[in-house]
Parts: C-alpha cells; structure tokens; sequence
C-alpha cells in the first residue's frame, strides 16, 4: 500500500476488526453473541466496537504504514461526516447498533488524497441526522460505498482465501474471472456460498455503482496487492 501511493496510485484502506473485537470482548467477561452472521451489539458493546476499532486497530495500522515509509492518517466513518447509518432491519431481528450506510461523504478523503496522505478507515458510523448513536458497520460494505462515492477505478477486498473456487477445498480451482452477470446462476448452483456470497454482494454493489473493475484476494500471500495490480494473471478473483 505504501508502495502503490508512492508510485502515485492513490489507495483508501478500509478496516474490521472482528477478531480483536472478540478478544476485547472475552476479556472484559462479555459474550460474542452473532445473529445470521451479523454480531448483536448492544450500547456496552458498541463502546468497545468503537474503542477497539477506531482506539487500537486503526492507529495499529497506521503505524504499520508509517513505518513502510508511507504517508498515512487513520479515520473513523464519523469524522468529517464520512459515513451515516440507519439502523439495520433485517428480516425483523433486532441487531441492535448494526448499522447501514445510508449516506458517504467523501470530501474528507478527497482532501487527505490530495495531499499524499492514505486515509485508513475503521468503519464506525454516525447516525443519521437527529440520531446521534454510532452504529457498527460491517467493513465489507462500508468499503463498497466508500468506493462508488470516490468513483475509485479498483475495489480490492483483501481476504483469507485465494478468492471464488469451484471446489472450496481445491485452491487450484480458482475462477480468475467473473461477469457480474454470471453471480446469479453461480449463487444457485453453489459455486458461491455461505461466507463469499456476502463478499460478492459487496463487489456487485461496487460495480452498479460504476467501479469498473472489483477483487477479492489473498491478502496473507506477500504482495498480494502488487501482484493483482501489476501482472498479467493477477492473483485472485477479479469481477467485472
């Protein structure tokens, strides 16, 4: 990411955090409780959503890109008024501050753009406006949004597979390329299920919103990143 800004690429990096999250979780004797993938949080929990994210993860990165000799500044999705949220209704279940975006306003990134800097985003939001709770967003869709409000020319999600398989437990069964109009089909049939069909929905989200060109890649392969970018076969699943 460094290298790609230094080269004149300019990147936004957009962050989760569902591990520490947990772990903050476990030590202060609170259970994980998750409806339909989606982690219930009531107002204790969201605290420590918002500790951990925007207090610890967010600055952990930044000094990571710091260090690589980037130029970085980390963010939440309420400073600037970058992200609103609604709360989530979904198929009636009470998730409590899950949040969807319902409102980006890019012109804080677009500033720290112009300026070298790459903006490293914990996806926290602020309510709408009258609400002033702060909502957990899930990162992969949050990113999505941030991507179509940039007008960004590429949406990478970096994930712990090599990317859309035929077989999930047959790496070498990777589908290097996907029309968007072939996700349906491959939905039903099963070739995309369970926890890729959400990562999908996100990449669909990117490209009807005019990202012409979206990735899910192996981000603990070394320069995942660089390889996507800058070889001929890439290295995971590009959609278009």
């Amino acid at each position: 990411i460094a290298f790609l800004n230094a080269v004149g690429i300019k990147t936004v990096l957009v962050h989760g955090g569902g591990p520490e999250i947990n772990s903050m979780l476990d030590k202060v004797g609170k259970e994980s409780k998750f409806i339909n993938g989606l982690r219930y949080t009531d107002a204790e929990t969201m605290e420590i959503v918002q500790m951990v994210l925007t207090g610890k993860l967010n600055k952990d990165i930044v000094g990571l890109l710091l260090q690589a000799g980037g130029k970085a500044i980390g963010l939440s999705g309420v400073d600037g008024g970058l992200l609103r949220a609604k709360k989530i209704d979904k198929d009636g279940v009470d998730l409590g501050f899950v949040g969807e975006v319902t409102e980006v306003n890019p012109e804080v990134l677009l500033s720290l753009l112009s300026q070298g800097y790459i903006p490293v985003v914990s996806t926290v939001a602020l309510g709408e406006q009258g609400d002033n709770n702060r909502y957990n967003i899930n990162a992969d869709t949050a990113a999505a949004k941030i991507a179509v409000a940039l007008k960004a020319e590429k949406f990478v999600q970096l994930t712990n597979v090599p990317g859309v398989l035929s077989d999930v437990n047959d790496p070498s069964t990777l589908i290097r390329q996907i029309d968007h109009v072939a996700i349906p089909s491959m939905i039903a049939t099963g070739v995309i299920s369970s926890g890729m069909i959400p990562k999908i929905e996100c990449n669909l989200e990117a490209i009807k919103g005019g990202v012409p060109r979206t990735y899910i890649i192996d981000g603990r392969v070394p320069h995942a990143l660089l390889i996507e970018m800058f070889s001929d076969r890439g290295i995971g699943t590009m959609l278009t």
